[in-house]
């Protein structure tokens, strides 16, 4: 039996191409990029491995309180290969894969958050988390990309690539060494995350 849908919903529903339907996942892989002898990206002593792993426990924490169930790529600092990040995301069908790092470049001038994507279900995912993100940091926007990248390309799943601003910018580098910034970080995942349950 098809829903009752008003008449003055018609014309919304030909001019946005359909009504959004709620994505169907209860699970939500969490990669922290790098780990072990990959420090990703660094400046000084401020490594990726850390920042992305730090921001990864606090992701869980946050979806965990809302219900979803969530799997760790890692736990803690050591290396885990791309391919076995992307079989362990690949075992899950109702799921989301999100794989978080911090950017490096030596431009030092460049700043900004971006998020990429693979495929289009990946693609609605990174510009709702993109669009979060933002919202929260109010960081220079970078938008959300596609790209190639091995654990977003061999995805079975939904899957998006955070990148949460860059070691190599010492301003931002300064925001993301403070446990206030990761948590905005998460906060914006999450959120992105939920609008996409939602149905965006």
């Amino acid at each position: 039996m098809k829903p009752f849908i008003p008449l003055f919903i018609l014309p919304l529903i030909c001019l946005f191409g359909g009504l959004a339907e709620a994505a169907n996942f209860r699970t939500v892989v969490i990669d922290a990029g790098h780990g072990g002898q990959d420090n990703g990206g660094q400046w000084g002593r401020v490594y990726e491995k850390h920042l992305a792993l730090d921001t990864a426990a606090r992701l869980e924490m946050k979806l965990k309180s809302l219900g979803y169930q969530t799997v760790m790529t890692r736990r803690s600092d050591y290396f885990i290969s791309l391919p076995q990040r992307v079989s362990m995301g690949n075992r899950y069908n109702n799921a989301i894969f999100v794989s978080l790092h911090y950017n490096y470049t030596p431009k030092q001038d460049v700043s900004g958050l971006e998020t990429f994507y693979y495929g289009s279900e990946g693609k609605k995912l990174a510009e709702l988390v993109q669009d979060s993100l933002i919202g929260r940091t109010h960081s220079v926007d970078r938008k959300a990309k596609y790209a190639r990248f091995y654990v977003i390309r061999n995805s079975t799943l939904p899957a998006i690539l955070v990148e949460g601003g860059f070691v190599s910018n010492a301003p931002e580098r300064d925001r993301m060494k403070s446990a206030w910034f990761r948590e905005l970080i998460a906060d914006g995942v999450v959120a992105g995350i939920q609008r996409y349950r939602r149905g965006y």
